[in-house]
């Protein structure tokens, strides 16, 4: 029998999971464990069942293509395996027991980062701390490569494809080294670069720094509950899982491959405002809709918030969230929700200093104003600046950007603009139904009368495209 202390320890790990959760972990650990039978006979024999690695490899493999990258379910093998059951020489068993597999659920999904922090050691090296950069790292890095993983194995990216976006292995360096750039030594210094790799991290600093950046809990429960197939359809799941992907709109069927790869898609989205991070629809993308400054006012203005990535000729990716509709007009416009993003080379976000309200400025057509997009800055020195002569564009941040205190965006800080796409995020604002839709045509009577006087109606340019229904893309 278990000890009294033991056996509450069990229960009250057990008492953080509602009855429909407890059923569904001993469905998953009775599959794992080989056990069946009458509940009244598995109840008898359940502290005797044991998981061993070969089968959370077997039940991976029963697929045809696995869930879980295989590093991944060794890693949660040796997290199970951490748990240490008071009067067992746990840590050298290869056995996982009921016990273990509970309290690891129990800890991982409902803890804190104290009690998470042993088994995520655990699971980033076997032995233990103190840790190397390293080893963080190449966790770090699984974990992101089992989330994409998963999410599309299961057909949970809700639109988004591995084929419709940018590869996303760049994509995974990227967001494990921005999250990695959080690690904090107790002298309060972050190390860089070869530093950080062989810099000894010990537990603390590690704990504080899964306390700090969300993500490392996020990524596990989806981990988890989606490579595991446990507790993933049940209605305690926040809002970080339920929309760490937004649902993808206006790609369906285009021909479009997004400038995002996935792990910059969830990273930018948990930056927006929690009421947009469900939904990004295409607004503009040049590969679609031509490289025009007027075809991009077009299609951008008062849809609601957007999201604006540029790729330039030397492949560096970067752009800026708009918290409210863009309009054409000659003042600045925004709020400090706006910020602005690096994608290639690294993913990084910028959000605002309140040095200025530079947050954002579009203006077309106008003889004493600069004309075109921008971000942050000032005028002839913005963030970040795409010019009404389409094509060129700035990033005039050195050393930082007033406003958003970023710094050089693109390669060059005068650049040439290979591609570009905008997306609104959120719900369209009423404005943008089919009665309140302007385009460029009525902002600018000039370019109407020049449309009219070369014989052209304003229908068979195209300018005027219907609002794309919103069919379901998942």
């Amino acid at each position: 029998k278990m000890g009294n202390a033991e056996s509450n320890a069990y229960q009250n790990h057990l008492s953080r999971f509602l009855p429909e959760e407890q059923s569904d972990i001993d469905g998953l650990f009775d599959t794992l464990s080989g056990s069946s039978g009458s509940a009244g006979a598995k109840n008898a024999k359940a502290a005797k069942k044991t998981v061993t690695l070969a089968a959370l490899q077997a039940r991976q493999s029963a697929h045809t293509r696995d869930p879980l990258p295989e590093p991944m379910t060794a890693r949660l093998y040796n997290g199970m395996k951490s748990i240490d059951l008071p009067g067992k020489s746990s840590g050298l068993s290869e056995q996982i027991a009921k016990e273990q597999f509970v309290i690891f659920m129990s800890n991982l999904l409902k803890g804190n980062a104290d009690e998470k922090i042993s088994i995520i050691m655990r699971m980033i090296a076997k032995t233990g701390g103190p840790l190397k950069g390293k080893q963080i790292q190449e966790f770090t890095e699984d974990l992101i490569t089992s989330v994409v993983h998963v999410l599309s194995y299961r057909k949970e990216l809700r639109g988004w494809s591995l084929e419709n976006t940018r590869d996303s292995s760049s994509g995974v360096k990227a967001l494990a080294s921005e999250l990695l750039s959080e690690l904090k030594l107790p002298d309060g210094t972050k190390p860089v670069g070869s530093e950080l790799l062989e810099t000894n991290f010990d537990q603390s600093v590690i704990e504080d720094w899964v306390y700090r950046v969300p993500q490392i809990s996020v990524f596990l429960s989806v981990v988890i509950r989606q490579g595991l197939h446990v507790l993933h359809s049940l209605p305690d799941q926040t809002n970080d899982i339920l929309n760490l992907v937004p649902h993808c709109k206006g790609i369906k069927g285009r021909g479009v491959v997004s400038l995002f790869d996935i792990p910059a898609i969830i990273y930018i989205n948990s930056h927006l405002p929690a009421e947009l991070q469900h939904k990004w629809q295409l607004l503009f993308s040049s590969r679609l809709h031509g490289e025009s400054f007027s075809q991009l006012c077009a299609h951008i203005v008062n849809k609601g918030p957007c999201i604006v990535i540029i790729r330039d000729l030397d492949g560096f990716l970067f752009g800026g969230f708009a918290s409210h509709s863009w309009e054409v007009k000659p003042q600045f416009q925004g709020d400090n929700r706006c910020f602005l993003f690096s994608v290639f080379p690294t993913l990084a976000v910028y959000t605002y200093t309140g040095y200025n309200d530079h947050y954002m400025y579009l203006n077309h057509g106008q003889q004493t104003m600069p004309n075109g997009l921008g971000m942050g800055g000032q005028h002839g020195y913005f963030g970040l600046w795409i010019d009404s002569d389409y094509g060129k564009g700035h990033s005039k941040a050195k050393p930082r950007c007033t406003t958003y205190n970023s710094p050089q965006l693109s390669a060059k800080e005068d650049f040439t603009l290979d591609a570009m796409e905008v997306w609104a995020v959120g719900d369209a604002p009423e404005s943008a139904g089919r009665k309140g839709k302007k385009s460029i045509l009525d902002v600018d009577p000039q370019a109407q009368a020049l449309l009219e006087m070369a014989g052209k109606s304003r229908q068979s340019e195209g300018l005027r495209e219907p609002i794309e229904e919103d069919e379901d893309d998942s």
